[in-house]
């Protein structure tokens, strides 16, 4: 048993699943709510769900009758999805990744043994807006980017970055210094976190089994071990060398 207030964070597989799952028993109900205010805000198609019955319109595009009529109504129902899917685009690069990146840093915040901050969530809006909206970008056309390469290089980009939405929060750097600390900082650790994300990927089907309800734990879970590896990383690096004893 351990008698430190604090997590004991060692960057390993083990350790940061171990940890992780520490972290969100001991945050359950505040990481919980943050999940699942995410998880609403992060899926805004679903709103956008239309049901149309033949009798709401009077000749309805499905109705074609070969005539203008019948074109403007299928010209109608075009702009009307193209605007609303143009509003679910834009709420997803500009006002979803400030949530997500909130998120990130409150699981931080519980790693570090402080009270996860709901105002982290909506905090991005008044501090570091752009340099969110642009790292969130910019991490996504990397990867989308190497994945056009025989998808091996966008597996890579996507782990070597994925601790950027933690340094924007955390060291309120630019998009690029943000990417090039996530590259240095996960050197070595590659293969890590890959191994971390394929596991992640079965934890998320198995909370999916267990009546859908799991699934938000099974995201705790994960997004606790990943701020775990970042603030165990973080401490291995930052850690002052140890000065050689010269012999007197």
């Amino acid at each position: 048993m351990e008698t430190s207030n604090e997590y004991k964070l060692i960057p390993t597989f083990g350790n940061s699943f171990g940890t992780g799952w520490r972290v969100m028993t001991d945050n359950f109900i505040r990481l919980l709510l943050i999940t699942i205010v995410v998880a609403i805000i992060s899926g805004p198609i679903q709103m956008i769900n239309f049901k149309f019955d033949n009798n709401d319109f009077h000749g309805a595009p499905w109705e074609w009758a070969g005539n203008m009529h019948s074109i403007i109504n299928w010209a109608s129902l075009g702009m009307l999805a193209a605007f609303f899917g143009m509003l679910a685009l834009l709420f997803t690069l500009f006002v979803v990744p400030i949530f997500e990146y909130g998120a990130d840093m409150t699981f931080v915040q519980a790693v570090r043994k402080i009270k996860p901050d709901f105002e982290l969530l909506i905090r991005g809006f008044w501090q570091n807006y752009l340099h969110i909206v642009l790292a969130n970008l910019l991490v996504g056309a990397l990867i989308v980017l190497g994945c056009f390469a025989i998808l091996v290089p966008g597996i890579i980009i996507a782990c070597r970055l994925v601790f950027v939405s933690y340094i924007v929060m955390d060291k309120k750097l630019d998009p690029i210094e943000a990417v090039e600390l996530s590259w240095k900082l996960t050197r070595g650790h590659g293969w890590r976190i890959f191994a971390m994300g394929l596991v992640s990927f079965f934890i998320l089907i198995f909370g999916l089994m267990l009546f859908f309800v799991g699934i938000f734990p099974a995201i705790m879970w994960i997004s606790s071990s990943f701020a775990t590896l970042y603030q165990s990383v973080l401490n291995e690096k930052e850690k002052p060398a140890e000065q050689p004893v010269v012999a007197q």
